[in-house]
């Protein structure tokens, strides 16, 4: 097997082999941008180590019931994944093939013919970047969440950054990152590349990523790109327009820069003369000529690109495209109050709350749901509790520092660059933030919304598009979608603490209904009069393990195909009828737009049995009780279920395709396999759709594939009559229903 590729062997399709990263990388040497020449170490050699060291398992095992949102407990067990990784010895077979083409790199950069003769001081600087396959995806970035080395030189020190960067795939952020996106079976490949000695750097985005003007952005400092990411100084900002001219020019300020050390190869930071320090970085043939490349990449990919690059001696080099993933401003309203602090606004929003400023890691624990968060730069390692927050202000970093980019990403209002935000605001002072404009206001400050424009994409299609939900906040999506299509409970439950067999065991089953009423409440009264589906707890007994009462949990081979879904409420009726009640209570207070659909069903009677019990709970009129087809037994007896009376259909396609296929879709050895697109999974996915109209039964689906714009094209052509799809992917589902609508 290869383990090595040459970059300009790999193409936009080779995620799988190179990830997203190394993918985009090979494809801009296809058309013709200037991109530092190298190889990738592929996701096999990865997947070799794991599978010959047999630590799959191990890692699985550390995985399994996580709770990310305890900070502590996520860091503790990344820490021992990634010890384990690097304390397994590198396969020989991957290491000389590295070696291999590390030499005849550096050889070719000399201009040399291949030669054992290589002498250490001939070998070549390189980095050395991870390419998780969950990165640098439409809608996802990923944004900084694996490891990258700069001025990487001499063999050991090559082999041993790539295996530092196998094991950042399970760094804190990262393993985050991947529970709140649902990504299933990651792998990771590793890019080297001749290192550019930059004497400049930046981040261009081809589309404004706070307003959505047509514009191109251009952020630039002083010396390598990294201190642009992590915020440790403010870049030059340019807007320029699509033809190279310059609109606008705000110069920043740069005190310092990381360059490489040329005694020691290594980057240090150092200080910048002060008359560079406010001095322009990029000049107008520069810019003209970023410009022009990234017109270019738009143009070939079809929608806006994030685009890093670094010049030295005046030759620009393109080290990564990705596509921008940013919520465009959608309006931009008036505040009114006094302003203490000003910065860039870097994602738009408005939230009120408590100030914590976090210097360090160590400070990290205190930050609390709905607090401001304030921090000179933020890290990936913060990203558990960005989700937390209520906004972000930075001291430092411009509109592609981390904090902007998962800002965005995450939906959080966030001002960047502030200066001293940090000095400026106290520990648990009030304040409101205005990330449209950039503007910290004391105390609580109103909007006038008057402004306020209405989103993109929400032209009305024929088949209604809903969206999946997690979490009670984030409510913007109701006015852009038909509904919730799925709304799990298990967050709810997890955020409790405790299990609800527990809960029922002791005779606590009040407490269960209430915790089911606060989490489903505020969705359902935001959405109302539009249908929510909420599902029934669907949690594999190895998921609660880490739960208060969860020490109880059978241990099962393998709890994917176990004691979860309809049969486990079925053998458990008492937590089904608190779920049940709940519902009945919040109907019974005018929140009639609350249905409920049972998970991993396979026969009809199990449905009937439901409905026994929720008719004896007398749960109210215009009340829907439905189903997920997830499991083929259910697909193939749609008809069956389609007469017992189903309220509605919603399409699992994770765990169909799993089990249509036979492939575990946690396992990485063989996510290859896994595809909705197979032709017996989608002769299912038609098949059902057809006998639901047939009875006038309103089919849907609220799996991953979902938010697959291909997929839910094929979806509608067979006649869907809605789709829920990610909040961040319904604009684009809205755009892809009504093409196929046209169509």
């Amino acid at each position: 097997m290869k383990y090595v590729r040459w970059l300009d062997e790999i193409t936009k399709d080779d995620i799988p082999i190179a990830g997203g990263k190394g993918a985009n990388i090979g494809e801009m040497i296809h058309i013709g941008m200037p991109v530092p020449s190298g190889f990738i170490v592929t996701t096999a050699a990865f997947e070799r180590l794991v599978h010959i060291h047999n630590i799959e398992d191990k890692i699985k095992m550390m995985l399994e019931g996580l709770n990310v949102e305890d900070t502590s407990i996520l860091m503790s067990t990344s820490q021992k994944i990634k010890d384990l990784i690097v304390s397994q010895d590198f396969p020989n077979e991957i290491k000389s093939e590295i070696l291999d083409y590390y030499k005849k790199l550096s050889l070719a950069d000399l201009n040399s013919k291949p030669s054992i003769n290589l002498t250490q001081s001939d070998a070549e600087f390189v980095a050395v970047r991870s390419s998780a396959t969950a990165e640098d995806l439409p809608g996802i970035s990923f944004a900084g969440q694996q490891a990258s080395f700069l001025n990487v030189k001499h063999d050991e020190d090559v082999i041993d950054a790539v295996k530092k960067c196998w094991a950042s795939l399970y760094e804190p952020r990262a393993i985050f990152y991947r529970e709140k996106h649902s990504f299933k079976n990651p792998s990771i490949a590793v890019i080297v590349q001749r290192m550019v000695n930059s004497d400049k750097s930046g981040v261009m985005f081809t589309v404004d990523p706070i307003s959505g003007e047509n514009v191109i952005v251009v952020e630039a400092i002083w010396g390598l790109g990294e201190y642009l990411v992590l915020g440790e100084v403010s870049p030059d900002h340019y807007i320029v327009d699509k033809m190279g001219k310059i609109l606008q020019k705000n110069i920043g300020k740069k005190p310092i820069a990381l360059v490489r050390d040329h005694k020691t190869g290594k980057s240090i930071q150092i200080k910048i003369p002060d008359e560079k320090i406010g001095a322009r970085v990029l000049t107008d043939d520069e810019i003209s000529k970023l410009a022009k490349y990234g017109k270019q990449l738009e143009e070939y990919y079809g929608e806006p690109q994030d685009v890093e690059f670094a010049i030295e001696q005046s030759e620009i080099k393109i080290v990564q495209t990705r596509p921008v993933t940013t919520k465009p401003k959608i309006g931009q309203g008036t505040m009114t109050g006094v302003k203490i602090l000003k910065g860039m606004g870097a994602s738009p929003g408005i939230a009120t709350g408590r100030v914590k400023i976090v210097k360090n890691m160590s400070e990290i624990t205190k930050i609390e749901t709905g607090d401001i968060l304030v921090t000179t730069m933020t890290s990936p390692d913060l990203v558990p509790k960005m989700s937390k927050s209520a906004a972000i202000i930075t001291d430092l970093g411009g509109a592609t520092s981390h904090a902007a980019i998962v800002s965005r990403e995450m939906g959080l209002p966030a001002i960047v660059g502030t200066g001293n935000g940090t000095i400026i605001l106290k520990d648990g002072q009030i304040v409101t933030v205005d990330a449209y404009d950039g503007i910290v206001y004391e105390g609580v400050v109103s909007i006038n919304k008057e402004k306020i424009s209405e989103p993109l994409q929400t032209e009305k299609t024929q088949t209604k598009v809903k969206v999946n939900l997690v979490f009670a906040d984030k409510l913007e999506v109701a006015s852009r979608t038909d509904g919730v299509g799925l709304l799990r409970i298990e967050h709810m439950v997890t955020k409790s603490g405790i299990h609800p067999a527990k809960l029922v065991r002791e005779g606590r089953s009040e407490e269960y209904v209430q915790i089911l009423i606060n989490g489903i409440k505020p969705i359902a009264a935001k959405f109302h009069p539009k249908p929510i589906w909420v599902r029934t707890l669907d949690a594999r007994s190895d998921e609660f393990r880490n739960l208060e009462g969860g020490e109880e949990e059978p241990h099962e081979d393998n709890p994917m195909l176990g004691w979860h879904g309809i049969r486990r409420s079925l053998d458990e009726p008492d937590i089904l009828k608190a779920e049940f009640e709940a519902i009945k209570r919040m109907r019974a207070e005018g929140l009639d737009n609350i249905h409920v659909m049972l998970p991993f069903v396979i026969t009809v009677n199990e449905f009937r049995k439901a409905r026994e019990i929720a008719n004896e709970m007398r749960i109210g009129n215009d009340f829907n009780l439905g189903i997920m087809v997830e499991t083929p037994a259910c697909a193939l007896s749609i008809e069956e279920f389609c007469k017992e009376g189903i309220g509605f259909a919603s399409f699992g396609t994770n765990d169909l395709t799993m089990l249509t296929l036979g492939v575990d879709r946690n396992n990485m050895q063989i996510a290859k396999l896994h595809s909705e697109f197979h032709p017996s999974v989608v002769y299912m996915l038609q098949y059902v759709i057809g006998i639901c109209n047939k009875y006038n039964i309103e089919s849907s689906i609220c799996g991953e594939a979902g938010s697959n714009p291909e997929m839910v094209k094929l979806l509608v052509k067979y006649g869907i009559r809605s789709v829920s799809c990610n909040m961040d992917a319904v604009n684009k589902i809205r755009e892809a229903v009504s093409s196929a609508e046209k169509e």
